[in-house]
């Protein structure tokens, strides 16, 4: 019955409900964006055209957006919002308080008004390039952080902004985000706790032409880091070349033996040398040690027998100087017995004493009695 009567008043029935807007063209023309509701509208020989758009998807995406925005400026004002983006800009969109969508430099978006609120904040990024905190988070959650880089910065470490090539800043410890569109951000994260360094195996010819092993170690720490980064390519590796060059240059003047002697002294000849280049690049240098000198293994064979031959001469000196004593004290014993009789029957009964506590049975011949008048008659002597 609808149809004829259609058919008849020449006109069509459009239903929209309450989720949808729909735009009306006869003849190929834009005539209107209808509301939620019935509308009965002309529909001579089938010229009439429903485009209909669901607000689940706010974002208005149609071939009619520039003929409705030329031809109906008024109603597309009322039923879209529009959002554009300069040449710096960013704009962060929020739907009902909640994040919707970031859009980069030069763009545009249209949305329906309806479907909101709306609320679109637009950032200069040559003005804030810096993305704030609450920001940052909010963007990482809704995964919207294709327009920006993040860096974080631990505890010990100090980041260093470049901005298209250029130093601009210092970061602090903490997680820093950036817009990255339109310019290039860069940090490096430069490590000022206090570190070690160890040069091993270095391999150097002495004065006297013997051909060593080195172990060096040394601590340092990064007390400039701008200066440490600007003035070489690389700090760590411009400490390692000082190491090796001023040990190769203060062991390189000395013989074997004098290296062996005067490993500490060594090390504070050649550490002044290091300490001085590395302060001018940022980096101080506490502890400089040379661990270990590593000797070829025939040099370290006859360094071995040339150690052995000196602790066997001073053994042979110590002997001969305990057989020269014990001679000496042998003598004064001697001495006082010549001079003192009783002295010397007081060690003939010592030796008796001793000889009689190691067997079972001694027999006397002469009677202790013998013993005893001798004795007496040494005192009256």
């Amino acid at each position: 019955m609808k149809t004829i009567l259609e058919k008849l008043l020449g006109r069509h029935r459009v239903l929209v409900k309450e989720n949808e807007r729909a735009v009306a063209l006869y003849k190929g023309e834009i005539q209107a964006i209808l509301m939620p509701g019935e509308h009965w509208l002309a529909n001579r020989r089938g010229n009439l055209e429903i485009s209909r758009h669901d607000l689940k998807n706010p974002e208005f995406v149609s071939a009619y957006e520039k003929a409705l925005f030329d031809k109906l400026p008024e109603v597309a004002a009322r039923h879209f919002t529009v959002v554009r983006t300069g040449r710096t800009d960013i704009a962060v969109i929020e739907r009902d308080g909640a994040l919707h969508a970031v859009l980069a430099p030069d763009r545009k978006l249209v949305l329906w008004t309806d479907a909101g609120p709306w609320k679109v904040t637009l950032v200069d990024t040559v003005a804030e390039l810096a993305i704030d905190p609450p920001v940052m988070r909010r963007l990482g959650q809704a995964r919207k952080t294709e327009l920006m880089s993040v860096h974080p910065v631990v505890d010990g470490q100090v980041g260093l902004l470049f901005v298209d090539g250029v130093l601009a800043r210092t970061l602090e410890a903490g997680v820093h985000a950036f817009w990255n569109v339109g310019r290039m951000v860069q940090v490096k994260v430069v490590d000022i706790k206090r570190q070690s360094l160890d040069v091993a195996g270095q391999e150097m010819l002495t004065r006297d032409r013997v051909t060593i092993r080195i172990n060096i170690a040394a601590e340092y720490r990064v007390v400039d880091p701008v200066k440490a980064v600007s003035t070489v390519k690389d700090f760590s590796e411009a400490l390692y070349r000082a190491l090796q060059y001023a040990f190769r240059k203060t062991l390189g003047a000395l013989t074997l033996d004098q290296i062996l002697d005067r490993k500490i002294t060594v090390d504070d000849e050649a550490a002044a040398k290091v300490r001085a280049d590395m302060a001018a690049i940022g980096v101080e240098v506490s502890d400089i040690a040379l661990k270990d000198v590593i000797l070829p293994g025939d040099m370290r064979e006859i360094l071995n027998q040339v150690v052995s031959a000196e602790k066997q001469a001073e053994a042979n000196v110590i002997r001969r100087r305990e057989e020269t004593n014990a001679t000496r004290s042998l003598l004064n014993t001697a001495r006082v017995m010549a001079e003192n009789p009783v002295m010397l029957r007081l060690k003939e009964l010592e030796a008796l004493e001793a000889i009689a506590g190691k067997i079972e049975r001694l027999t006397v011949h002469n009677g202790t009695g013998g013993l005893l008048n001798d004795l007496v008659k040494l005192r009256d002597s």
